[in-house]
């Protein structure tokens, strides 16, 4: 019940269109699957009428959020757990496109996902070894191990506390990042009769409510080892490329200790530090060189720090920080995604139509992640730069299926790396037909002769008309359009067969009674609405001498 009144409170309807093409959200995370991201639809400006012809859909990669297609709001799809998404990072956002058609269009969309105190602090060691000689005097300074909290902001790591002792106080050391470091702070001399103490080391996140972890510190008093390690530096920097091999040097740090034998004897390794650290780095206990122990990725990270320590044979501790910073090679390529793709598109579709969005990402920084987009080949399309990496291809002019009934081009991306990485992919676009063409008559007028006394059905001639158009737009039926005595009038004396066009004689003719005659043949195409076009067919009838001479 408090999770779902957390959820009603928290959740913000926080959005914003900066420019038309942009929605913005925030969430905190690890809301449940089913819970409202945002009133998408509405925020577009897509009334809830408009849904089923728009089409509503997201291009994300990983499925974090759904749209609804009823209402078109915004749902969260997956577990949202802001430290595996974005680790230490602190800001932490999901980026994706909202596609819609009729007309095509591309709307990029980020949610924000806001931290929520669900880590409390925690300590690498069970217990915290210390040995403090006897003779050591009051306002010595004893480092000890930082506890590491996974949160984001106020959630993450604030301070310490420290179990109540009269020979022990606990400070706070500001480190270089601005985290604190604890240290145990001795208030007055130890007596080697008392051989140890017990205390409990607490971290307190600033959280509501607040987080918690604790450790136990164990404090044996000794008659030696009067001196612990000391840096040379309290932050070791470096700088090193990604894609560096493994195993190669990145810095070295260096700790003395001003004590004899085997308490001036040191050793490194690491603070309370992540898995990902060891996963990447590795430090020589004897010489305190860090090496890479992994591939170190600029687009997956681009800095570390991180602690170290530094012990000597008698337990007594040092600590530092190293930070490590990663510059950027151009070792990606622009990445092509066809978001959506109308084909076919119809011929008679005007300049300026969107017949494909598409978005271009480059994973590197600086140059070596700004990318320019063209199209290569001839084809009537042109390709403009939108928002958030996305690009529409249009219709640079008008299409025509007759000339082309499909166009290839090829989107080439190229980042301004040097030297430069491009890649490409190609766009097949079909063009739909339009009834933009009436059939045409391979004559514009026709003769035929026919011998009188010929036979009923006789063939009389054949007009062909060609359609450039395709299927039903294209298909050609002839009718009888009128006559010299009109249609009514020529209709008795011959006919045309709609689908060949072929004109056969109703009956038998007679010189004597009509020695020619014109008829007009309509050829109508299937198109809606049709198109059509007439010729002119003059037939004469030949005379045969069927007819005695009369005295």
């Amino acid at each position: 019940a408090g999770r779902v009144a957390l959820l009603g409170a928290v959740l913000l309807c926080l959005w914003c269109r900066a420019a038309a093409e942009r929605v913005r959200y925030a969430i905190p995370e690890e809301l449940g699957i089913g819970s409202l991201g945002g009133p998408l639809a509405r925020d577009l400006g897509l009334g809830a009428d408009e849904l089923p012809a728009r089409k509503l859909r997201l291009s994300e990669e990983k499925q974090y959020f759904t749209v609804n297609e009823e209402n078109g709001n915004l749902y969260v799809n997956e577990r949202l757990d802001r430290e595996e998404m974005c680790g230490e990072s602190a800001t932490c956002s999901v980026s994706f496109e909202a596609l819609v058609h009729n007309p095509l269009n591309v709307f990029h969309v980020e949610v924000v996902i806001e931290d929520v105190n669900d880590n409390s602090p925690s300590f690498r060691k069970a217990v915290l070894e210390l040995e403090i000689g006897e003779w050591i005097i009051p306002g010595a300074r004893f480092p000890l191990e930082m506890a590491r909290d996974e949160d984001a902001g106020s959630n993450s790591l604030v301070t310490y506390k420290l179990t109540s002792n009269p020979s022990f106080s606990l400070l706070m050391k500001e480190s270089p990042d601005g985290s604190k470091q604890p240290e145990l702070v001795l208030e007055k001399a130890l007596d080697r009769e008392e051989i140890s103490f017990e205390l409990v080391l607490t971290a307190v996140d600033g959280g509501e409510p607040a987080r918690s972890g604790a450790v136990q510190v164990r404090i044996n008093v000794t008659d030696a080892n009067d001196n612990p390690p000391v840096f040379s530096k309290s932050l070791y920097e470096a700088r090193v490329a990604e894609n560096l091999s493994v195993g190669s040097p990145v810095l070295r740090v260096r700790a003395t200790d001003v004590d004899a034998g085997s308490n001036g004897r040191v050793s490194y390794s690491f603070g309370n530090v992540p898995d990902s650290i060891h996963a990447l780095f590795t430090v020589d206990s004897n010489s305190g060189e860090i090496r890479t122990a992994g591939p170190l990725d600029f687009e997956e990270k681009n800095k570390y720090i991180f602690g170290l320590e530094a012990t000597d044979g008698g337990g007594l501790t040092a600590h530092c920080k190293a930070q490590i910073d990663i510059t950027d090679e151009n070792d990606n390529a622009p990445e092509i995604t066809i978001l959506s793709l109308s084909s076919p598109v119809p011929e008679d579709a005007p300049a300026g139509t969107v017949v494909a969005l598409l978005k271009v990402r480059d994973r590197d920084s600086g140059e070596n992640g700004q990318v320019s987009c063209e199209l290569s080949g001839e084809a009537p399309l042109s390709i403009v730069a939108s928002s958030g990496g996305s690009y529409k291809v249009v219709t640079a002019s008008a299409l025509d299926r007759e000339q082309a009934w499909e166009h290839r081009v090829t989107v080439v991306a190229r980042d301004r790396g040097r030297p430069a990485l491009w890649s490409s992919t190609e766009l097949v676009l079909e063009v739909s037909d339009v009834n933009d063409n009436a059939p045409v008559f391979e004559e514009a007028a026709y003769s035929a002769y026919v011998a009188e006394n010929n036979a009923a059905g006789a063939l009389v001639l054949r007009v062909q008309a060609r359609d450039a158009d395709a299927g039903a737009n294209g298909r050609v039926s002839y009718w009888l359009a009128g006559g010299s005595a009109g249609a009514a009038g020529a209709a008795p004396l011959v006919s045309v067969e709609a689908r060949s066009g072929a004109l056969y004689a109703q009956r038998s003719l007679d010189y004597e009674q009509c020695r020619e005659f014109a008829v007009a043949v309509r050829a109508q195409d299937g198109g809606a609405p049709a198109r059509s076009s007439t010729a002119t067919v003059r037939v004469f009838v030949l005379d045969r001498n069927d007819n005695a001479p009369r005295v």
